[in-house]
């Protein structure tokens, strides 16, 4: 079976975030279900350049004021259909944002193209390849549906996932002719929400099948609580819309084999976590304190991921003895704010702003526990490396964070299964409460050392996941329009 999928974004040619992860995580774990997949992404300067094996494929005259090409290549054992259009994509960093960390003014054309595009492979203009399924990602692939809805001739099934809901690419009507979507569609039972157009609510209507990143997260965006708008599109496709919970690539996060931390340890050998908590403690300029509780952060700085409580809740944590090392970038007022507490607490604040993989997995190696208290979470993968290495999640009860850590609760404890802590509801005085619990787990050691241990014996990588998305595609064949 072969597969196409749709993406703004894959780790490791292009990342923002938890997208680009699975993008380029769910491939290989595919393959070993039998399912091809070939991955559609624009030509950004960092796809180009890692591009091996480069062999043009498609040439398309006009596509938003420009010509472009549809270049076939590997890149990172991946196999790679990138849109080479300049006049869209060759431009730095951030693939969303401009320098003025404002969204790029075209973005509309920009992934209208990367819809468009895999519309035209869809239909077989790259033969002798024509993918069986379009696996849609987020808003930014999602206009794909709309297009090739309206295609003539045997179509391919169509699965879109929804990473995140907040973010559904809303633009004015007036764009309606420039983006080639047709006065029909522009309904309430099309792409028309509130007057604008929604890439996503393209998927989420033309989609033979949507899926979300986590069970709980399919249930919640079904509720006007959780559905942002769009909850009862979602329950009118009934069982068409499915949780499939998100691993992570467990040959790079492996605490082992790691090459980016500085000292490797295993369930086996967990003392040797001691220098990476040291190291994490010496990058942050933190008081090198072993029997301080070092908690990590690496998150983007918002209110969605609750940092607001949790500066809100700096007090608590330095009353039980515990230091902060935040890696991240976002809204300024959080950076400021953060910045602030660390100049005025140096011993037991410590903050990196921007993006840093390699920190990233130093502090999960180092971390004695990891905080995630957001108000809503789709899936949420730094829980799951958490995990992994060893750092015990402290997380609000939602979406996957809900699916993924089994709370040190008095049962839970009673039969050795947990694995973190939730709370809920997600405001300051549950987050200080759940704070205080795991201050008292960290005084009790053996139960510290168990839930630590249950942890890293999670099955986190994509092998379940995989099997459910290769079942769902088998599922879905070619029709005809």
């Amino acid at each position: 079976m072969k597969v196409l999928s749709v993406t703004s974004e894959c780790y490791p040619l292009i990342k923002t975030g938890g997208l680009a992860d699975v993008s380029g995580a769910l491939p290989p774990a595919l393959a070993a279900e039998g399912v091809a997949v070939t991955t559609l992404i624009p030509g950004y300067p960092s796809v180009l350049a890692a591009l091996t094996n480069v062999e043009p494929i498609l040439q398309l005259a006009d596509l938003f004021g420009g010509p472009a090409r549809i270049l076939h290549g590997t890149a990172a054992e991946l196999d790679i259909l990138a849109i080479d259009a300049p006049h869209l994509y060759a431009r730095p960093a951030n693939p969303y944002l401009g320098p003025d960390g404002l969204d790029w003014p075209d973005n509309a054309q920009r992934f209208a193209t990367l819809g468009q595009v895999a519309a035209f492979i869809a239909g077989g203009a790259a033969a002798p390849f024509v993918p069986d399924v379009l696996h849609l990602h987020d808003w930014q692939a999602a206009l794909a549906a709309a297009y090739v809805h309206r295609q003539e001739g045997a179509q391919p099934g169509i699965v879109a996932t929804v990473h995140n809901l907040a973010f559904q690419g809303l633009f004015p009507a007036a764009m309606l002719q420039l983006l080639a979507i047709t006065p029909a569609q522009f309904t309430s039972e099309g792409v028309e929400f509130h007057g604008s157009i929604s890439f996503l609510k393209a998927a989420l209507v033309y989609a033979d099948r949507i899926t979300t990143v986590s069970p709980t997260y399919a249930d919640e965006i079904r509720t006007p609580e959780g559905g942002m708008g769009l909850d009862g599109v979602l329950r009118a496709r009934g069982s068409d819309v499915t949780g499939i919970l998100n691993g992570i690539d467990t040959d790079v996060w492996d605490p082992e084999i790691d090459p980016l931390i500085p000292a490797r340890f295993g369930r086996t050998k967990p003392a040797r976590r001691a220098a990476n908590k040291l190291a994490v403690q010496r990058r942050f300029g933190l008081a090198q304190d072993s029997g301080a509780l070092l908690c990590g952060v690496v998150s983007r700085l918002s209110w969605q991921k609750g940092l607001d409580l949790l500066l809100e809740a700096l007090p608590a944590l330095r009353a039980q003895n515990m230091q902060l090392a935040l890696l991240g970038s976002g809204e300024p007022g959080l950076h400021a704010a953060f910045s602030a507490a660390a100049v005025r607490d140096p011993a037991y604040v410590g903050c990196v702003f921007g993006y840093d993989e390699a920190l990233a997995h130093t502090v999960q190696a180092g971390a004695d526990a990891l905080l995630v208290p957001s108000r809503f979470e789709p899936c949420g993968l730094t829980q799951l490396c958490a995990q992994r290495y060893g750092a015990i999640p402290l997380v609000s009860r939602s979406g996957g964070l809900a699916d993924t850590v089994i709370d040190a609760n008095a049962a839970s404890r009673a039969v050795g299964v947990a694995t973190g802590l939730q709370f809920a509801p997600v405001t300051r005085p549950a987050l200080e409460h759940a704070i205080l619990r795991l201050a008292d787990l960290w005084r009790d050691t053996a139960a510290w050392r168990r839930t630590q241990r249950n942890g890293m014996a999670m099955d986190v990588s994509w092998r379940r996941p995989a099997a459910a998305y290769a079942a769902l595609f088998r599922q879905l064949r070619p029709h005809a329009a």
